[in-house]
């Protein structure tokens, strides 16, 4: 009965193929007979290649070949023979296509077809779970995981270890393969060792100039360079085969259906949460309210043990499709188990229902966020701790019902957010600021500088892009303010749209930027990728924040020097608020007119002494009049917007800069104003938009270039 070694790894470009030819070909230097089976699906052809074979037929033709004449199926008709002695191949599939024609619970009949006639089976099989891969590990006596000394290697093999002894394969039948073990700058093998709770049963050294010739040859190593370092070390790994019996062990047959569940685990990075309706439990007494919060806690409980949650790395939840599946397996799961733990006790199919959802949203996503993420009223979501969730709804916050189930969850949920962009939190690096897959902005901080538990601020992307004509129909502004921005931007004026927190600045600039001819090349830079433009010919740039060494970062004024080498016609920074703040006045100051950014302020008049504040944050010393006679020269217009008591948002004011008053101020006029009168007895902001009489300095030029602007909208008007 043949020995059936299944080489893997769940990283590619680590070398298995190379390594599993070349240890089939090892092998039969001892006089052994061997069968190398190709199983992966992903990367076909590429073991043929290595042996200098040409097959024409393969698994899955045998396959069906056997489910019609299994009595006259002989193994010459399918497998080839090398012309290295004793080597013998047999292909999974010829081309990627034929894998659906591959059938997991017919493979033990292919082994059986080949016990027969070879001493050991090497089986070659891909980096993803698929249902014929692991039908190949149930049939494994040895398996061998190849990796490479870097860390994203180590790091999935770990996973693959934990998934492997999950599904209560031994650890003395998983042996590792160090490959590329002598590589510069490597993770030394005494480390590994540390981390990975196996034997390294052989360390390949790296010697590309003789794989690439071998490879190119078609030709095993072990036998174009018998004498080589890689040789000798499979020659001394395939002797250890031979001679450590103990290596083996019997073949067992595996659950399919529970080792599907954690190949879908394996699948994803983070799990993004479906368009849900809110859902609270609403038992119908404060007994049957503590026995529900019990039963959850308690399926809660045997389901993170039922499906080794725990043990997931949070990186893995970021495939939507095989996230969506897990969930559903996870549902099935926790619905079986209700009916173990509750059986009667909830007879209401819809609160059976609502509580696996509560569960899954707790184990697989975001617990109590879930909802809130999917509610499209709701722009900001904070958490302030465990029993604080406040959400901004119509420009208004309000304290809601969901909790978490402790501070150690919200912590949880926050690292199962962050992980999956490359970015940590812990005691050391206590903030983070990310940025969530659909574009909302994320803010966690943890202890010790948070003193009331883990925080979490969340400004949700919108997908709709608002243009003017919605800002008109939201009492945001005027046809008359609309007509004068659009004639602003066609006159290519530089602008600043300034605001408080959640004041609609982004907002305004995306519809400032409607109005940007077809023709020009425009460039964002961004902290957090919120604009959102129609032109076809833009350019998204993103900041970049140091890795876990502290190096790396890319900042905004590191984005806006390379900017100006790009041929950019228009400047679009998303937010100044700091050192950027001179390389902009700059841009705008020679040549790049018709550049636009936000800029954090109450007033207009505030903007300018907040662009004295960021200017001297560069650390370039300039005296206050050459800061102001710059601010002056740039800058030409600015929007200033506001959120007011009832949460709407509203152009407050709108300037113009135009020039110096004297040595030291700068001269600043307003266009247009809103003016206040009062509240109605819902809370309802009252007021009106009105012209103050000054018209702009820029007038003649606005007609020169044929730009429609009647001058009647400078006319002050009355409510």
């Amino acid at each position: 009965m043949a020995k059936i070694i299944v080489i893997f790894s769940t990283k590619g470009g680590v070398g298995k193929t190379l390594i599993a030819a070349n240890l089939a070909v090892s092998l039969t230097r001892e006089g052994k007979r061997v069968c190398v089976v190709d199983l992966d699906t992903q990367v076909v052809g590429d073991m043929a290649h290595m042996l200098g074979l040409s097959p024409q037929k393969c698994i899955a033709d045998l396959m069906s070949f056997m489910s019609k004449q299994p009595q006259l199926t002989k193994k010459q008709d399918f497998i080839i023979q090398t012309k290295f002695n004793n080597v013998d191949f047999l292909a999974g599939v010829l081309k990627p296509q034929q894998s659906g024609y591959l059938y997991a619970e017919k493979l033990p009949e292919i082994f059986a077809f080949l016990d027969k006639d070879y001493d050991y089976i090497v089986v070659d099989v891909g980096k993803s779970f698929s249902d014929i891969f692991l039908a190949a590990l149930s049939q494994a006596n040895l398996i061998l995981l190849v990796a490479t000394p870097d860390v994203l290697s180590v790091y999935q093999t770990k996973w693959a270890l934990d998934t492997l002894l999950f599904l209560h394969f031994p650890l003395n039948m998983i042996k590792l393969v160090l490959n590329r073990a002598e590589s510069l700058s490597s993770i030394s093998w005494q480390e590994i060792r540390v981390n990975l709770p196996v034997d390294i049963i052989a360390k390949v050294p790296s010697e590309g100039k003789l794989v690439n010739q071998a490879v190119n040859l078609g030709v095993p190593i072990a036998i174009n360079a018998p004498r080589s370092k890689i040789a000798l070390v499979l020659s001394e790994l395939a002797a250890l085969l031979i001679e450590g019996k103990a290596l083996y062990m019997e073949r067992k047959n595996i659950d399919q259906i529970k080792i599907k569940e954690v190949a879908l685990e394996k699948s994803g990075q983070f799990w993004e949460s479906q368009d849900l309706k809110e859902s609270v439990l609403e038992p119908d007494s404060s007994e049957d309210k503590d026995e529900i919060l019990i039963l959850k806690r308690r399926i809660h409980s045997r389901l993170l043990d039922s499906m080794n949650i725990k043990r997931l790395d949070l990186k893995i939840f970021s495939d939507r499709k095989k996230a969506r599946d897990l969930k559903e397996r996870a549902g099935v799961i926790v619905s079986n188990l209700l009916v173990e733990e509750a059986g009667s006790f909830i007879p209401s199919q819809e609160i059976r229902r609502k509580l696996i959802k509560e569960i899954l949203d707790e184990a697989l996503g975001l617990g109590p966020l879930e909802d809130l993420l999917a509610d499209p009223d709701i722009t900001d979501i904070m958490v302030n701790n465990k029993d604080e969730i406040y959400v901004e709804r119509f420009g208004l916050i309000e304290l809601t019902s969901k909790k978490f189930i402790s501070n150690d969850q919200v912590r949880t949920i926050i690292e199962r957010i962050i992980a999956p962009i490359g970015r940590r939190i812990d005691e050391s690096v206590p903030m983070v600021d990310a940025r969530l897959g659909d574009g909302s902005r994320v803010n966690a901080i943890i202890s010790p500088v948070s003193l009331t538990g883990p925080t979490l601020t969340i400004r949700k992307f919108r997908k709709e892009r608002y243009k003017t004509n919605d800002l008109l129909n939201l009492g945001a502004l005027t046809q008359g303010i609309s007509d004068f921005i659009r004639a602003c931007v066609l006159c290519r004026k530089n602008m600043i749209v300034s605001g408080g927190t959640g004041s609609g600045k982004t907002t305004m600039l995306n519809a400032l930027s409607e109005y940007i001819p077809e023709g020009e090349r425009i460039i964002t830079l961004e902290d957090a990728a919120e604009l959102k433009l129609n032109q076809r010919h833009w350019i998204r740039l993103e900041s970049r924040p140091p890795n876990i060494e502290g190096k790396g970062s890319l900042m905004i004024r590191d984005l806006f020097r390379n900017t100006l080498r790009m041929r950019p016609d228009r400047i679009i920074v998303g937010e100044c608020r700091g050192t950027e703040s001179l390389d902009m006045l700059q841009a705008m100051n020679t040549g790049h007119d018709g550049s636009m950014t936000t800029v954090h302020a109450n007033s207009t008049t505030d903007v300018l002494s907040r662009l004295d504040s960021m200017i001297l944050m560069s650390g370039i010393e300039l005296p206050a009049r050459a800061i102001r006679e710059m601010v002056a020269s740039a800058v030409d217009i600015i929007v200033h917007t506001a959120r007011l008591s009832d949460g709407s948002r509203k152009i407050m004011s709108i300037a113009e800069i135009s020039g110096m008053k004297d040595e030291m101020h700068i001269n600043l006029n307003e266009v247009f104003i809103f003016k206040q009168t009062g509240v109605d007895p819902k809370g309802k902001v009252q007021g009106y938009f009105t012209a103050t009489g000054y018209k702009p300095s820029f007038l003649d030029e606005i007609r020169v270039r044929g730009i429609s602007l009647s001058e009647d909208i400078f006319i002050p008007t009355k409510p």
